[in-house]
C-alpha cells in the first residue's frame, strides 16, 4: 500500500512537480496539443450550422480549451508524466502508421483550410424527388465495363495528376478527377434533334466527346465507375449532370484542399465547391459539363430526381 507521507514518494512527487510559473506554461501549451486533436472529433461528429465566421466550431474549441485547461491545472503536479504520454502515443502512432503527429498537422490544417474556403452545400430532401426520366436507357446507357470506356478511363488517370504524391487514400477519386478534367476539357456541346430526346451510349458519345447534357453526364458515370468511383445523376428541370461520392465531411475537407491547393488550384481560383449532402450525410460533388474544377457552380439547383450507381 502507497504511503502519501513516505519520504521516497514525497522526494519522487518533487521531481516531478513543474514550479511556477513553468508549470502553468507547459500545461498551457499541452491543452493546445489535447485540444486540437479533440476539436478535429468533435467537428467532424457535429452538425455545421453554418454561422457567420464558423462561431459555432470557435465557440465549441473555446469549451474544450477550457474543460482541458480545467483537467491539467487539476492534475499539474503530475504534468511532466502527461506530456510524456501525449508525446509516446503520438510517436506510436507515426511509428506504427496510426494516428501521429503527422496526422494532427494534416487534420488540422484541412479543417482550418475547409473553414476558410467555406463550400457551399446544398441538402436534398429525398422525399421529394420525383422518379429518374429515362431511367432504363439511361441506365443501359452507361457501358461502365465496356473496354473502350474503361480504356478511355484509365488514359485519363495516367495523363493527368500521374505525379500527385501523398493522398494515397484518395487515389481513386484523384483518377476520377483525371476522367473529368479530360472530358470537360475537350467536350462540346450539341443539341439533340429537335423535339426528340436522344440518349447516347457512353462508348458513342467517346467518339467525338460531343453531345447534350445528359449525353455528357452518361460518360462521364460510366468513366467514372469503370475505374472504381460512385457516380450519380442529377434531374433538374431540363438539364442532368453528374457529381462523384465524395464521403462523409472529414473526407471532404481532405479533397477540398487537393482539388483547391494541388490538382485544380488554377481553375478554382479561390472559388467555393458546391456539393449536396443526401439523407445518409454522405457528401456529394458536382461534375457538371460546365464546371472548370469538380464542384464548380450548379446550373440548376431545382432537384427533381437522382440516379445512383453504386
Amino acid at each position: 500500500m502507497i504511503q502519501f507521507n513516505h519520504p521516497t514518494y514525497l522526494k519522487l512527487k518533487d521531481k516531478l512537480t513543474v514550479k511556477k510559473p513553468w508549470d502553468m506554461m507547459i500545461i498551457f501549451v499541452l491543452n493546445i496539443l489535447i485540444t486540437i486533436p479533440a476539436f478535429i472529433i468533435v467537428h467532424q461528429k457535429l452538425i455545421d450550422f453554418n454561422w457567420f465566421w464558423h462561431l459555432d466550431r470557435i465557440i465549441i474549441f473555446i469549451l474544450i480549451l477550457v474543460v482541458f485547461q480545467l483537467i491539467l491545472r487539476a492534475m499539474r503536479r503530475i504534468t511532466l508524466i502527461s506530456i510524456f504520454l501525449y508525446l509516446v502515443v503520438l510517436f506510436i502512432g507515426t511509428v506504427f502508421g496510426g494516428y501521429g503527429f503527422k496526422s494532427v498537422f494534416n487534420d488540422y490544417k484541412y479543417m482550418m483550410y475547409f473553414m476558410s474556403e467555406n463550400p457551399n452545400p446544398q441538402d436534398i430532401i429525398i422525399s421529394k424527388l420525383l422518379p429518374f426520366p429515362n431511367k432504363s436507357k439511361v441506365e443501359n446507357a452507361i457501358e461502365f465495363e465496356n473496354p473502350k470506356v474503361r480504356n478511355f478511363a484509365i488514359m485519363a488517370a495516367n495523363k493527368h495528376f500521374k505525379d500527385v504524391k501523398g493522398y494515397q487514400q484518395y487515389s481513386t477519386l484523384i483518377h476520377c478527377f483525371a476522367v473529368f478534367k479530360e472530358i470537360n476539357s475537350r467536350w462540346n456541346y450539341v443539341s439533340d434533334p429537335k423535339g426528340k430526346d436522344y440518349i447516347a451510349k457512353a462508348s458513342e458519345s467517346l467518339l467525338y466527346l460531343s453531345g447534350d447534357c445528359d449525353d455528357h453526364s452518361i460518360l462521364m458515370a460510366a468513366c467514372i465507375k469503370s475505374i472504381g468511383g460512385t457516380p450519380r445523376l442529377i434531374h433538374t428541370d431540363g438539364h442532368i449532370y453528374p457529381e462523384i461520392l465524395i464521403g462523409t465531411k472529414k473526407d471532404f475537407e481532405r479533397v477540398n484542399y487537393i482539388i483547391q491547393e494541388v490538382i485544380f488550384k488554377d481553375e478554382v481560383h479561390d472559388q467555393a465547391l458546391h456539393y449536396h449532402i443526401d439523407e445518409y450525410h454522405q457528401i456529394w460533388l458536382n461534375l457538371d459539363y460546365t464546371a472548370h474544377y469538380p464542384g464548380g457552380p450548379f446550373m440548376n439547383e431545382a432537384i427533381l430526381g437522382a440516379l445512383t450507381m453504386y
